[in-house]
């Protein structure tokens, strides 16, 4: 026969019975919804929704990270990453932009051109963010934060001319050029290693070679010359 006793906190244990089973046990969350210290915490099946939480690390400050480099290091690491990686986003969007709305003879060929250079982009604005991250700072993760900061000359709302476009895309990319130039130099006096491949391996060279791309498509050069005709 099980035998029960109470305990100080109010919660009943079992014994063993004379046949040696164990006879069943409260739980220590009981059926009425209490843990095992009386305080209530019913299940719901209903999402909570009204959980906003804190900001728990606010951007430009610095988590510690065993990696090697001083705070200093990869604070200004951390500035010249997040300022290439705003205008890289705001270059995707504007690429994408002109994906959409780009018209005439040439549509067929910039409307696949402009899309796979926004996907290059947005390759490398994942790589960028990846970077911020690890050197333990918050990395522009809003394309709202992305345009306070960016310094390419937004565009107008509506479409334009095939030039133009072109033109205001390559703008971009030489403000993002000169951006990783300095930053190349910067992170290789403060021998950021990782940074700096980064910024010369990926970010540098998709980014000439896009303008090689793109210019070309500016050469008035007709296509079949019959001036000798």
């Amino acid at each position: 026969m099980a035998t029960t006793t109470s305990t100080r906190s109010g919660t009943r244990r079992s014994t063993t019975a004379g046949d040696g089973r164990r006879a069943p046990s409260r739980a220590r969350s009981g059926g009425d919804g209490r843990s095992g210290n009386g305080r209530s915490h019913a299940l719901s099946p209903e999402p909570v929704l009204d959980r906003m939480g804190v900001e728990i690390q606010p951007f430009g400050r610095l988590r510690s990270l065993p990696i090697g480099l001083s705070d200093e290091v990869r604070g200004k690491s951390c500035e010249l990453l997040n300022q290439i990686l705003a205008d890289t986003t705001i270059l995707y969007a504007l690429y994408k932009k002109h994906h959409w709305l780009v018209a005439g003879p040439t549509f067929y060929q910039l409307h696949l051109l402009f899309d796979k250079h926004a996907e290059e982009q947005l390759e490398l604005v994942d790589l960028l963010a990846e970077r911020v991250q690890s050197l333990g700072g918050i990395a522009v993760g809003d394309p709202r934060h992305a345009a306070e900061l960016t310094k390419i000359e937004r565009p107008p709302h509506g479409a334009g001319e095939v030039a133009a476009m072109i033109t205001r895309v390559l703008g971009g990319h030489e403000t993002i050029i000169g951006e990783t130039r300095d930053a190349i130099d910067a992170t290789d006096e403060s021998k950021d290693w990782g940074s700096n491949d980064l910024l010369m391996s990926d970010v540098l060279r998709r980014n000439e070679l896009q303008v090689w791309f793109l210019a070309e498509h500016l050469v008035d050069v007709p296509l079949i010359d019959d001036s000798n005709g």
